[in-house]
């Protein structure tokens, strides 16, 4: 690990610690140790707001990976649809070396999981707590969340929530930006051009989110990495009270006074970042073209062939004005909805087919019955939202499971296996095509 000063001299405590990575905790109890023949949970790695992160194993390459366990009746109670949506896709469209990597995302009736790159290093909070940093530290790690948010911003996502404890290290103690649920993208800014939702944790706000007249994503992310290299130096915080109220008046005063150990041109720099006013704060790419910014500073280009577009989809959810991400989206990347298990053992091919429907799963369920017994063949199982059929002499085999993934909108699942090739392309098919979302008309096979 590069160097850590154990220099605090009168200053002040960074705000209480979070969970740390590494820490010696047990999995929970309602959380299975094996994920779907593929990951096994090791230990509780920490808890957040809107779920658990546990270490992980792959079982096929024996790579660690974090997962984080969502429960979907959580997300449903909390009116966090939207919020769990544009996270899957924020991280699914960002593949850059100082970001935290969206392997997969998993899913059950009951939770969602997001198959995460392990930063084995933990919390970079934790090393501050030892001590602020060397300079030439200092600026290694603003040099590497530089180069991770500047490029999130030409991807339009704006963080919002920049702060040691949303930083993460890896095995070679390179930094790794994690954590984009508060997260904005391009299609939330208004008219006037600017994002008006209050967020963000207290003493890395900037100003003009205070303000609430509206603000720019990219600059209160600036705004943001300020604070954060203002606290790598100091190893407190520059606008901090015991008062809420007193620390957003220090806030919005923008008056702060760097440590005598600092620099001149780090100080310099320190005041562009801490700029109140947002016309004229410090842009990213001033920051790289930056004297002090700019010693031993190597651009870190994402590798193209990784990378790939992942966009809301256009339009909008049943009874919402708003963009959405389509639920099927979501789930089109899980391994979780995986029933071959129940079909294997007749013989014959597997086939899988899915698709998004606003109807409730017990309508869909009630029809398939129906259509099923019109065809002279029998449901044989029946649990809930999911059904298996047998057509005559067994030369047909049906499994079908509805599982609701928001208020508005469930996915059905068919698997099937098939001898004679017609029954289900010429007979099922089209009585329950019309229960297809419109959005998603095509039933699309996996």
């Amino acid at each position: 690990m590069p160097e850590i000063l154990d220099d605090h001299q009168g200053s002040q405590s960074l705000l209480s610690t979070a969970a740390i990575y590494g820490g010696e905790l047990t999995p929970a109890d309602d959380v299975k140790t094996n994920l779907f023949d593929k990951y096994e949970l090791g230990k509780l790695l920490g808890c957040g707001a809107f779920g658990k992160v546990y270490h992980a194993r792959d079982l096929r390459t024996g790579q660690s990976v974090a997962i984080k366990v969502v429960s979907k009746q959580n997300i449903l109670k909390g009116g966090l649809s939207a919020h769990v949506k544009r996270e899957i896709c924020i991280m699914r469209r960002l593949r850059h070396p100082n970001i935290v990597r969206l392997h997969e995302i998993l899913a059950t009736k009951k939770k969602i999981y997001f198959v995460l790159e392990f930063a084995k290093g933990g919390e970079l909070f934790a090393k501050l707590a030892k001590g602020r940093f060397s300079e030439d530290l200092c600026r290694r790690y603003f040099q590497q969340l530089i180069s991770a948010v500047g490029y999130c911003h030409t991807r339009g996502v704006y963080h919002r929530d920049l702060k040691p404890e949303n930083l993460l290290l890896d095995e070679n103690w390179d930094l790794k930006v994690t954590d984009f649920g508060l997260s904005a993208v391009t299609d939330q800014i208004r008219p006037d051009g600017l994002l008006h939702t209050l967020c963000g944790t207290p003493a890395y706000v900037a100003p003009e989110i205070l303000a609430k007249k509206g603000y720019d994503g990219a600059k209160v992310d600036i705004w943001s990495c300020g604070i954060i290299l203002f606290v790598f130096n100091a190893g407190y915080l520059p606008f901090n009270d015991t008062n809420l109220m007193t620390m957003y008046r220090k806030i919005y005063k923008g008056e702060f006074r760097c440590p005598k150990w600092t620099s001149p041109e780090l100080k310099m720099l320190l005041t562009r970042l801490l700029d109140t006013n947002p016309v004229t704060r410090i842009t990213i790419e001033e920051i790289k073209n930056d004297p002090w910014f700019q010693k031993g500073y190597q651009d870190v280009k994402p590798d193209p062939g990784h990378e790939f577009e992942f966009e809301f989809k256009s339009g909008s959810a049943p009874g919402s004005g708003s963009h959405y991400l389509n639920a099927f989206d979501i789930i089109s990347y899980s391994s979780g909805f995986n029933f071959s298990s129940l079909l294997k053992g007749n013989g014959g091919f597997i086939d899988k087919e899915r698709f998004v429907s606003v109807e409730s799963p017990e309508k869909i369920i009630r029809k398939i019955e129906e259509v099923v017994e019109e065809e002279g063949m029998t449901v044989v199982q029946r649990s809930g939202a999911a059904v298996k059929v047998e057509g005559q002499n067994g030369n047909f085999v049906l499994m079908v499971v509805v599982n609701r993934l928001t208020e508005k909108l469930v996915i059905v699942e068919i698997e099937k296996r098939e001898n004679e090739g017609e029954i289900w392309k010429k007979k099922l098919k089209p009585q329950i095509s019309g229960f297809v979302y419109p959005g998603e008309r095509n039933v699309s096979g996996s």
